[in-house]
């Protein structure tokens, strides 16, 4: 199934009932609808271009300055997030879900075009996903570049954050204009798979990007030790169960 075509309204359209011919003053007030489809199967040749020149000016060796941040948490996901689209291998429940996830953010020195990166990995049982966000410091046309990869919880953390799992969204956010996305999509029901061999060095590019941050951000080692550090829900309950028995066998 293809990813949903994102729509974005600049505008309301209100549909107002007339009798007899409308005045050229009525016409020329109505609010008008622009729509922009942002397309993530196949986008033109120049937002490959620019997709392309995004990614080639992200820093390969970077300083980073001594500010750092890493973080860890729960979090409920009553939807999927856009990056997990029907058709691209992912497990999808109609349940909320709750997701595990480490946050590991490092700032770049005041000479380089980005101010930031971020790193997140989540894990919610059935789908671990990995994001790469970098923050231009003075963003005049580009404001953000983010890659993303998931794969199923088949396998541990360790073995995902070691993997080097390949790029499959890549998503430029602009200033004043819509984003420019690229997205790995299946093909829609009882359709073909979308042929998207054009845009795989996009996609070869963002996934060097992911595997020489993993490595920069320490991620191998980082993301383990973080998510060990949060009860899982199995261990939430075992406790909660155990005390409740020890409440009965008191009484």
């Amino acid at each position: 199934m293809l990813p949903k075509p994102i729509f974005v309204l600049a505008a309301v359209l209100f549909t107002v009932p007339v009798t007899g011919q409308q005045s050229p003053e009525t016409s020329s007030t109505q609010p008008q609808v622009k729509v922009n489809v942002l397309n993530v199967c196949t986008p033109s040749a120049e937002e490959q271009k620019e997709i392309a020149a995004a990614l080639a000016r992200i820093p390969k060796q970077p300083l980073f300055s001594p500010d750092f941040e890493i973080s860890h948490g729960v979090s409920t996901l009553t939807e999927a997030p856009n990056f997990l689209q029907p058709g691209q291998g992912t497990q999808i429940s109609g349940e909320p879900s709750v997701a595990r996830y480490v946050r590991i953010r490092r700032e770049f020195s005041v000479q380089a075009l980005f101010s930031s990166v971020q790193y997140s990995f989540s894990n919610d049982g059935q789908n671990m996903v990995e994001t790469l966000v970098l923050h231009v410091r003075d963003p005049k046309d580009l404001i953000q570049v983010s890659m993303e990869d998931s794969a199923s919880a088949i396998s541990s953390v360790a073995t995902m954050v070691a993997a080097n799992t390949p790029a499959s969204r890549i998503r430029l956010e602009r200033f004043g204009k819509s984003s420019v996305a690229l997205a790995r999509c299946g093909g829609a029901e009882n359709g073909p798979v979308p042929d998207q061999s054009a845009y795989e060095p996009q996609f070869r590019s963002a996934s060097e990007v992911l595997a020489n941050y993993r490595r920069l951000l320490g991620v191998g080692r980082t993301v383990p030790a973080e998510l060990a550090q949060i009860p899982s829900p199995e261990s939430k309950t075992a406790a909660k169960q155990k005390s409740v028995k020890s409440k009965e066998e008191k009484k």
